[in-house]
């Protein structure tokens, strides 16, 4: 099975070939590096920019206002905020310009914990991108997700940002991407760059099939009853593992995976509290003006009276960033012990 950064190489070559990106851009994204983390390796359409994060955005809207299709990177997230105003400003292209001028553009970057990264690579930006009017904002947790959303994002006529969670980009799926091959080893045979001299090497890419998954739509990765978890990214696979792990105390958990922060899935949130009566939402972004405090105030504007107990919210301790060593690291943003004292808690609280 495909890991992350292969789903997401595979679907920017799909979107290339197939849904007209004409650029494919960032520090390191061309040859020979093909990114840090080695997501775009071998597109056609990539080059490298100067380090430069306001200029990668303010090319990219000046792509996407001539008519191109841009998917561009910053690096890393925590560089991504000195260039504000400009994301400002392409979300509200469309709206200030009366509909005449759409930003069909992506832009991708990695955000979180998870490699260590000490407190210049490990910041999350959800918050902030979800305070951004005007752009759509997705996260996903599985490869075949990150394939599906980001084909969805090539195919928006407005700005996407692409939040793709570094801890997870080595993992594999548990679910085939059509068009993979089967073993591990003969996919990265075909697409993955050797170590090296890569002047002359080009990848064979498989045949993909167009297998988008709709933004703005949940998914439930494990139904429960007795109470619900609602995360995205990093934390989801935690989750799902705290809730198994649960299941064996009697402690029946339903977990979703947002998938998508701006729109997303009040319909599958709502249905779900009113199932269960009790929810926990759970991330790594800093809890001080969370993303997860906007969910809990809707809960109670909202569900109040179908609650039998307080919503709650599990988040990233409000730091100036994370620390280095191991021990700070895991203490600073929720971990599967975390989430499983979180949902015992929540399970334990009596109407």
């Amino acid at each position: 099975m495909a890991n992350m950064a292969q789903a997401i190489r595979m679907a920017l070559h799909f979107a290339e070939e197939n849904l007209g990106v004409t650029d494919i851009f960032g520090e390191d994204v061309g040859m020979p590096l093909g990114g840090v983390f080695t997501c775009t390796q071998g597109l056609k359409t990539t080059w490298n920019s100067p380090l430069d994060e306001r200029g990668i955005i303010g090319t990219a809207m000046g792509i996407a206002m001539a008519g191109g299709k841009p998917v561009a990177e910053i690096q890393f997230c925590d560089y991504i905020f000195n260039t504000i105003d400009l994301l400002k400003l392409a979300g509200m292209t469309h709206w200030s310009s009366n509909g005449q001028w759409n930003l069909p553009m992506v832009v991708m970057t990695p955000v979180g914990s998870g490699i260590r990264g000490s407190i210049y690579h490990s910041h999350s930006v959800d918050a902030t991108a979800t305070h951004i009017a005007g752009w759509k904002i997705v996260m996903p947790s599985t490869p075949l997700d990150a394939y599906g959303l980001l084909l969805s994002a090539c195919k928006e006529t407005n700005p996407v940002m692409f939040l793709i969670p570094k801890a997870l980009m080595r993992i594999r799926g548990h679910e085939h991407i059509p068009g993979e091959p089967g073993e591990d080893k003969a996919l990265s045979r075909l697409i993955d760059a050797p170590l090296g001299d890569r002047t002359k090497w080009a990848p064979q890419w498989p045949a993909l099939e167009d297998v988008s998954i709709p933004l703005g739509k949940a998914k439930t990765v494990r139904a429960g009853s007795q109470l619900t978890v609602v995360s995205y990214g990093r934390t989801l696979p935690l989750c799902a593992l705290a809730a198994e792990a649960l299941a064996g105390d009697g402690i029946d958990a339903e977990v979703i995976d947002l998938r998508t922060l701006w729109p997303y899935d009040w319909e599958a949130l709502k249905a779900s509290i009113e199932k269960t009566g009790r929810v926990l939402f759970v991330n790594e972004d800093t809890e001080v003006t969370n993303f997860g405090e906007h969910l809990v105030r809707r809960t109670v504007d909202e569900l109040f009276f179908k609650l039998l107990a307080p919503p709650k919210l599990l988040a990233g301790k409000f730091l100036p960033g994370i620390g280095l060593a191991d021990p700070l690291e895991l203490a600073s943003v929720p971990q599967q012990p975390d989430i499983e004292r979180a949902m015992r808690a929540l399970a334990a609280v009596q109407p």
